[in-house]
């Protein structure tokens, strides 16, 4: 539950408010072609990995620590992440589309750290215990959409298995032809139970995974301050 030290430079320092975490369980073998050479599905006790579906608010974003991008570095996003290993032991997500409506970010993501964002048309709202996250693809795959209602409850332990989900301290990508791992820290999430009232998603099916089961219970958080650490190559 506690992030390893930081290698090198912090390059973004981010706040990540007013995120829910949506959990489905898939078997390894249905999504191992996703993943960049060098990786592969990190599997739980239970002989299964999963996917998440996780919309939020990004509040702020940094570069390094002090230099704040007021415009670009606030926005709602919601991202299809896998779970990832590598030889070097490091345990986190691959991401196979993150939603955005701000374009400078897909475009900046996309060419420097291979990062797949895309480009759509957001909303989060809030009324007293309810928040409601809405996303309407612009670019690519016009029109794929994801709407997740949620109430959110008391504050929660996690499980083990929620702790293995939650606690991640990087990300898998794939630049110009090698497979790199972004680290990044935060603190530990406060989480509560989110009641999904509201559920329609095409993200999972567009970004290669499709799932069967009920999803695990959500989980929300009013969130964490996370910073990234210098890219290390894998392969």
């Amino acid at each position: 539950m506690t992030a390893p030290p930081l290698p090198g430079p912090v390059l973004f320092d981010q706040f990540w408010a007013d995120l829910t975490f949506v959990h489905w369980p898939v078997r390894p073998s249905s999504v191992a072609h996703l993943f960049p050479p060098g990786t592969r599905p990190d599997v739980f006790d239970d002989g299964l990995t999963y996917v998440a579906l996780v919309p939020f608010t990004m509040r702020h974003t940094a570069v390094s620590t002090s230099l704040r991008l007021p415009y670009f570095g606030r926005f709602a996003e919601t991202n299809i992440r896998l779970y990832s290993t590598d030889d070097a032991g490091h345990h986190g997500v691959l991401f196979r589309s993150l939603e955005t409506p701000r374009l400078a970010v897909v475009g900046f993501t996309r060419v420097v750290l291979g990062v797949p964002y895309t480009w759509a048309k957001m909303r989060v709202s809030r009324r007293d215990d309810e928040i409601s996250y809405s996303s309407v693809r612009r670019w690519p795959q016009r029109g794929l959409r994801s709407t997740l209602t949620v109430r959110i409850g008391d504050e929660v332990t996690p499980t083990p298995l929620e702790v293995w989900l939650t606690a991640r301290w990087g990300a898998h990508t794939r630049k110009a032809g090698r497979t790199w791992w972004v680290p990044n820290e935060h603190c530990e999430w406060p989480l509560h139970e989110a009641e999904i009232l509201e559920l329609e998603d095409d993200l999972r099916a567009a970004g290669g995974v499709v799932t069967t089961d009920a999803p695990l219970r959500g989980l929300f958080s009013p969130g964490v301050r996370a910073r990234f650490g210098r890219p290390a190559l894998v392969t």
